[in-house]
This record gives structure tokens, sequence and C-alpha cells, in this order.
């Protein structure tokens, strides 16, 4: 019997329903093995449908994008209800992705920046949409745009986690398999990806690691071969789980940290500036003061996906 399955699109980019479907002839053997009853970027599906269904009538539910609104509170915590298994598919609905360096701002101040100061807005009324619109007996509604940015887990029971922004499609196939096999670890784990860091499988060479300054990526032409960070480029891979096949470094680019932490570390920008602590050459403060300044923007480097699941969490305003 095939496996009753959703897949639900909350705050994000979208990138992950593409990776669902770049699975490429796989999808025949995805096909073969789930029927899709819910999935609104590809079928028309309405929430009414969902809502008629009885409780725990999907056997699987993955749901990627973070919480950002009450729509996707909403849909999460109704889909969580009709769901035996409940996925995290994804950085987003994993540690909450890019979407949540909206937690390093406010609420106001996104609308304002959004709608009234860019560059290129016309706004001269400055209209700003509002939650509800009433004109006699005609109501609209927008969902309610929520202060923080939050994690899946952070709203509804979440049984297991794809991670990456997006995942691998081999890895999505990889996670997917072990449910229709009946082979699922014990609830809380992370699917679809290894347990060591992504330094693992970095095919670069490794040398002693000491590091005399930080330079970005438009800044140099990296050596081909060896490790990014030993090159002074800012790499997360020492504090990133393993499972995308390095697709970054293999092109150059360092690793910004989307398969988020290992298990057991709480905060994976924390555990990188304990990490590149061990490493810098300079030991004289002042020395080390100097390095450290040539890290551009080191709030969103370090926590360029994990901040809502961080001990951060959010600026405070």
């Amino acid at each position: 019997m095939k496996l009753k399955t959703g897949i639900y699109w909350g705050a994000g980019c979208g990138g992950c329903d593409v990776a669902v479907l770049d699975v490429h002839e796989k999808i025949l053997t995805v096909a073969e093995k789930m029927e899709l009853l819910f999935w609104p970027i590809a079928m028309d599906f309405k929430y009414e449908d969902v809502e008629a269904m009885d409780d725990n009538e999907f056997d699987i539910v993955m749901y990627n994008g973070g919480i950002r609104n009450s729509e996707n509170e909403e849909i999460a915590r109704l889909l969580r209800r009709k769901s035996k298994v409940m996925v995290a598919l994804g950085a987003c609905a994993h540690i909450g992705g890019l979407i949540a360096m909206a937690n390093f701002h406010t609420k106001d101040s996104i609308l304002n920046r959004v709608y009234l100061e860019t560059e290129s807005t016309d706004n001269h009324d400055a209209v700003i949409p509002q939650e509800k619109w009433v004109n006699g007996e005609e109501e609209l509604t927008l969902p309610r745009f929520h202060n923080l940015v939050k994690t899946l887990d952070q709203v509804v029971d979440v049984d297991y986690y794809i991670p990456g922004c997006p995942p691998v499609p081999a890895q999505i196939v990889n996670a997917l398999s072990q449910v229709w096999e009946g082979k699922l670890p014990p609830k809380g784990s992370v699917i679809g990806a290894g347990a060591r860091t992504l330094c693992d499988e970095c095919p670069r060479k490794k040398e002693e690691k000491t590091i005399t300054g930080f330079k970005r990526p438009v800044e140099m032409i990296p050596e081909p071969e060896k490790c990014l960070l030993e090159q002074g480029l800012l790499c997360l891979g020492p504090v990133t789980r393993e499972g995308c096949g390095a697709r970054c470094i293999n092109t150059n680019v360092p690793c910004r940290g989307c398969y988020g932490p290992l298990e057991g570390v709480r905060d994976q920008g924390v555990r990188m500036l304990s990490a590149l602590a061990s490493v810098l050459d300079p030991k004289e403060e002042k020395e080390i003061d100097e390095l450290i300044s040539q890290i551009a923007d080191p709030l969103r480097t370090f926590y360029r996906f994990s901040a809502a699941a961080s001990i951060l969490r959010r600026k405070k305003v």
C-alpha cells in the first residue's frame, strides 16, 4: 500500500519543492511508493480538503519553510494533526534558514523598509498592508506577519529532519526510502545526511590550520585543492553536518552551514567561533582583535542559516 503523503511550502523560497522534483528518474520510484494527497505547488488542493481529512490520515508530511506568519503556523498545526509522521524538510524548517535573518530586525522596521524606504519604492501615500480591510459588507484579511521567524519544531512536534538549502535530491530519496522501508531511526533524528562534519567528506587537502588573515571569496581566487579555511576563507565545514557532497566547496565557495550543526551541538555559530579560536595564529590580544576585525558581517557569517535555532534566536530590540 502506498504511503499517503503531503508536502507543504511555508515561508521560504520554494527551493525544497524544486529539489523534490529534481530527483530525476527516481521520481518513478517515489510515485510507486507514495501517494501525493496534498502538494499545493504542483497540484490543485485547498486547505478545506485537508481540514476534511481524518486525523493521522497522512502517513507522512514534509513541511518546508519557516514559520513567518499566521498562515504558516495555522497550516503547520493542521498538518501535524493530520499526519502520523511530520518531517521538517530543508534548512528553513530545520534551523530557520536565510529567512531567519529577519530576526535581527523588527516587524515594523521590515515593513517600513520594504514599503516606504527602498530606493525603488513609489508610495506617496505611505500605504502599508493591513491585516484586515473592510468596505461595507466586504472584508479582506491577510495573514498576520509575525515579529519572529520560528523553526517548525518551535511550533509543532517534529519527528524527523532533512537538512539543507535545499537538500540534495539524492538525500531526499535516501530519506524517503527509510520511510517506505520502515527503517526510520529514533524520533528526532536527522535523516538523509551523515553524522560527521562536512570537513570529513571534503576532498580538499588539509594541512596544519593556522589562520593569519581573513578574506571574502570576491577578494581572491582560491587554490583549487587546498582547504579553504587554511586560505583565510571562512568555511563552516568544521561545524556543519555532512551530506551535501561538498557542493559549494567543489565550486570554490566556502560552506555557509546550511546542513546545520552536528548532533548535540546547541549553537552552530558559537561552535564555529570556538573552532576558530583554536587556529588563529596571533597570540596577543591586540593582534587577535585586528585579525577578527577582518571578518565581514560576522553575525550573518556565523548565523546565516541557524539564527532561529540558535541561543541568540533574535536581536534584542
